[in-house]
């Protein structure tokens, strides 16, 4: 089969002034990407602004032949994000590849959590991929055709001890992606998320070195490049990446079970007896919409005569 080439594609990657972002800046260019390199420059727990590295970035693109352009523009802002997309639009006409990579760190227990600390990472995290993707989003339904890779964490989906702030914004945009998925569905936009785990600024000081020797954020920009690519049909999927492991993750409902006959009352001790088919993940699914939920009580719906 022919490589994945991304000729004529324009790509936006947010937070690529170093670590995974910079390398899938970097691979996407080689790969015939127009790509725009967004960094603001900030320290890993969100301070100060240093233009230097997203112009590094650009520097080692374009001295391997490709093409790129930096934005210096916070994902935290509403200007800020469609001046990201702003920044494709003007240099390369369009954008139709998005890679939400921009993170911070601000960890501590939740005892010790100031407010700043919570919503600094709310605003770079999750509403950081809104300001971005919605302007985004804009073009490429006019284009009929866009990839949005959300970035998540472990954290968020098993949980991290110190980690609340964090594994709460990364939790919040698994639901975005829930919901773009289904808004997006009829206009060809593919959006996954990807629960990447490898050696970086934010990571260093929480990974024992033996096992951060393994977490190579290069291994984790090829599943980023085929879920950017046209070849990928699949939408609102969940993929864990660290150390050459890749696997689906997915919210389920298990079987569970249905508790009287949907007119008479439910208690609390009725809940206790049937604990353990209730709390049980024996057969479980996964579920394209809350509306599908509902069917797991059709048998409720019996037509009186």
């Amino acid at each position: 089969m022919a490589d994945i080439k991304f000729d004529g594609k324009v790509a936006v990657v947010t937070g690529a002034g170093a670590g995974i972002g910079r390398i899938h800046a970097i691979e996407l260019a080689k790969r015939g990407a127009r790509v725009v390199v967004n960094d603001l420059g900030v320290t890993v727990n969100g301070d100060g602004e240093n233009r230097s590295a997203a112009e590094k970035v650009v520097k080692e693109i374009r001295d391997m032949g490709g093409v790129a352009v930096a934005n210096f523009d916070s994902v935290s802002s509403m200007d800020g994000g469609e001046n990201i997309i702003q920044s494709a639009v003007a240099s390369f006409g369009s954008v139709d590849i998005l890679v939400n990579n921009a993170g911070i760190i601000r960890d501590r227990t939740l005892n010790k959590m100031t407010e700043d600390d919570w919503d600094r990472i709310i605003s770079v995290h999750l509403k950081g991929a809104f300001t971005v993707t919605k302007p985004a989003l804009k073009i490429m339904k006019e284009k009929n055709y866009g990839r949005i890779i959300f970035t998540t964490s472990g954290s968020a989906l098993y949980g991290n001890f110190g980690q609340a702030n964090y594994a709460a914004a990364k939790m919040g945009l698994i639901g975005l992606m829930h919901v773009l998925t289904l808004e997006t569905s009829k206009y060809n936009i593919k959006c996954n998320t990807i629960a990447p785990n490898a050696a970086s600024r934010m990571t260093e000081e929480l990974i024992p070195p033996p096992m951060l020797k393994l977490l190579k954020p290069e291994y984790i920009t090829p599943l980023v490049l085929y879920l950017a690519s046209e070849e990928n049909i699949d939408a609102g999927m969940i993929f864990n990446c660290f150390g050459g492991f890749y696997s689906r993750t997915a919210v389920m409902c298990s079987s569970g079970t249905i508790i009287g006959d949907g007119k008479g009352e439910i208690s609390p001790e009725d809940i206790r007896d049937n604990w353990q088919k209730i709390s049980s993940i024996d057969n479980p699914r996964i579920l394209n919409s809350i509306a599908e939920s509902f069917g797991y009580i059709s048998p409720l719906l019996k037509v009186e005569k």
